[in-house]
């Protein structure tokens, strides 16, 4: 028989064999709220919806994901402001939104410091460059000699949000070959890899898995990745510190957030939760298959992660000259 998650926090049962102490803030919702800020078919829905499946059983409720696309995650963001602080609704993201966001944005609508809590991290991951099959190219040599062949060594580069890390990363390749390269912005990944499939634009950048599934099928190629070692998921693809460009070897993170205010019992009792289903064997390879390599994080070794990754991109940013908007 399933136990209730009230039943649960109410008896003071443990996820784990040490004993637990519930929390008083008994709950009237009969399913958690998981917020993606990123549309159905992406990357990070996929992985939502598997570890919402995976969850249910050590959580004894029904985890629901919640597409609230727009603006790199900044929609999905504002709502988990706004919502309960009783542990029913949590938001599944990755840095871009937490580290990024706030400081490319004038006005975000939300303070990740002052409005959310790290629940616990699951995972790192690294963008990458994917050219379409309709370009030539099989490399970064071969994609650099294409562009410069086009009209002024122009071209666009589909990126998943706006002022995003892909954007910057557009900025530095361009720099770094000479090329001319415009930042074409989407609503997520989805509908970018939609147009780059549909051969509307040459290339792309996000992480690796938005692009693995097709890159596989041969219809879009990866040609390089960040982070200090190729991927185990692309052993054959170089990184980009191998061809020269480097300062981008310290690598994003995936994690649950929830709003300021939630009792810490439940933060650890999901932690507890997340770390059981990330150490199951079928969840890490298929999570490792989606291009990510599994690293379960406590609630403070998430927040430590987040302030490390917003100091770097804080100094990146600063240097580049870009103006929040």
């Amino acid at each position: 028989m399933q136990i209730s998650r009230r039943h649960l926090l109410g008896s003071g049962l443990a996820l784990t064999t040490a004993a637990y102490a519930p929390w008083s803030g008994a709950q009237s919702h009969k399913a958690m709220r998981l917020l993606v800020g990123f549309p159905p078919g992406g990357g990070t829905d996929a992985i939502a919806r598997l570890l919402a499946e995976k969850l249910k059983t050590p959580l004894g409720e029904s985890v629901i994901v919640d597409n609230r696309p727009g603006a790199g995650g900044q929609i999905a963001a504002q709502f988990l402001k706004s919502a309960p602080a009783d542990g029913s609704t949590l938001f599944l993201t990755h840095d871009h939104t937490i580290s990024i966001l706030p400081q490319v944005v004038r006005n975000p609508g939300f303070d990740p410091e002052k409005d959310f809590v790290p629940v616990g991290g699951f995972a790192t991951f690294v963008n990458c460059l994917a050219v379409s099959a309709a370009t030539p190219a099989k490399s970064v040599a071969q994609y650099v000699d294409w562009v410069r062949q086009q009209g002024q060594g122009k071209s666009a580069v589909g990126i998943p949000a706006p002022a995003s890390t892909p954007e910057f990363l557009v900025k530095l390749i361009g720099k770094q070959y000479q090329l001319d390269l415009v930042s074409a912005p989407y609503r997520g990944s989805a509908p970018m890899i939609g147009d780059m499939l549909g051969g509307q634009i040459p290339a792309g950048i996000g992480s690796v898995q938005d692009f693995l599934e097709n890159h596989r099928a041969g219809k879009l190629r990866v040609i390089a990745v960040l982070g200090g070692k190729r991927q185990a998921a692309l052993p054959d693809v170089p990184t980009f510190a191998e061809l020269g460009l480097k300062g981008f070897e310290d690598l994003p993170y995936y994690g649950f957030f929830a709003p300021k205010g939630t009792p810490a019992a439940f933060i650890d009792q999901f932690s507890q939760a997340l770390a059981k289903v990330v150490a199951q064997p079928e969840v890490r390879d298929q999570l490792v298959a989606m291009g990510l390599t599994v690293e379960y994080m406590t609630p403070a070794q998430l927040a430590k992660r987040e302030r490390a990754y917003t100091a770097v991109w804080e100094k990146i940013i600063r240097e580049s000259g870009f103006q929040a908007q």
